[in-house]
């Protein structure tokens, strides 16, 4: 059985990153997705490899792949203040 089955966890993270940026993301697996952004230059995500560390500081859990990229466009259309109210929320 795969793990990317339609009945998996998925999740819409917000990382910060070492300059101060958010970066925005969906998985799977909070724990590898972060560990591929700070370590793996072929897995992690092309703007957070030269902005690492990157620390995980907001995730959400959804049903499906498609709400959680629907979630993702929501919150990437968010200003920087609005994300920041996200994460303390």
């Amino acid at each position: 059985m795969s793990t990317l089955s339609n009945t998996s966890t998925w999740y819409i993270y917000i990382l910060c990153c070492a300059d101060g940026s958010l970066y925005t993301g969906i998985t799977t697996d909070c724990d590898r997705r972060l560990k591929e952004h700070n370590e793996c230059n072929k897995l992690g995500a092309k703007y957070t490899r030269p902005r690492r560390p990157v620390v995980l500081v907001w995730s959400e859990a959804v049903a499906s792949r498609s709400l959680a990229c629907q979630r993702e466009h929501q919150i990437k259309q968010l200003g920087r203040v609005k994300k920041l109210a996200l994460i303390n929320s």
